[in-house]
């Protein structure tokens, strides 16, 4: 039987450990924010979305498309980090596969302007590890590939976030994010659509920092 959809109605007229109780399940982690996680069976996958089954309840949970290419299996367990939003008329629910990009989530809606969608839509342009790194070093160009994320705005982020972030590793994560800037941009220009450029990314070999070996490691690797 599949799970059943849950629009977080709960919320009004009952706490969150009187709804898990209710189902018989201990399933989430609190902080501030209500939900710190979810842990359940990855049921679903549609666009923007993935489906978190746990305890007969499915939530619906949105991702950065970042996230697309780690996803496990429909079916086989999964872990997200969320942060509830609770918004006039509704509730959104945003996951992320690593505290990490909770965090600097969390970093990017504290700058004015900047609401969950677009903070989503950030980490939807790159790996984390690249996006607090270009911060941090005052790199806003990488911030404008985002939707609706103008010159002004991603200066303000930099701007207010960029003495709050440590990056690891910054100078490599700086090399491979401009290195992948040129080659998502030449897999466009071959005909590539943005998501399987974006998805490939991830696939490129850690090892290589050349643009030239990244992209035929890429056009390699797209095609499978």
């Amino acid at each position: 039987m599949s799970a059943e959809r849950y629009p977080l109605n709960w919320l009004r007229g009952s706490t969150p450990s009187s709804f898990a109780k209710g189902y018989g399940v201990d399933v989430f982690t609190y902080n501030r924010d209500m939900i710190h996680s979810l842990s359940g069976e990855l049921t679903q996958k549609m666009g923007k979305f993935l489906f978190v089954g746990i305890g007969g309840v499915e939530f619906k949970v949105m991702v950065p498309a970042t996230s697309e290419s780690k996803l496990p299996k429909l079916g086989d367990k999964i872990v997200v980090y969320t942060f509830l939003h609770i918004r006039e008329g509704g509730a959104d629910l945003y996951g992320f596969l690593t505290e990490k990009e909770l965090s600097f989530f969390e970093l990017l809606i504290s700058v004015s302007g900047i609401g969950p969608k677009s903070a989503v839509s950030i980490l939807s342009v790159a790996p984390v590890d690249q996006l607090m790194a270009a911060v941090s070093r005052g790199e806003a160009e990488i911030l404008q590939k985002s939707s609706g994320v103008g010159k002004k705005t991603s200066e303000r982020i930099v701007l207010e976030l960029k003495d709050k972030i440590t990056a690891d590793g910054d100078e490599v994560s700086v090399k491979v994010m401009e290195s992948d800037n040129d080659v998502y941009d030449a897999l466009i220009n071959l005909g590539y659509s943005r998501r399987d450029a974006r998805n490939v990314l991830d696939k490129i070999d850690t090892a290589l920092t050349d643009t030239g070996d990244r992209l035929r490691d890429a056009l390699k690797k797209i095609k499978n």
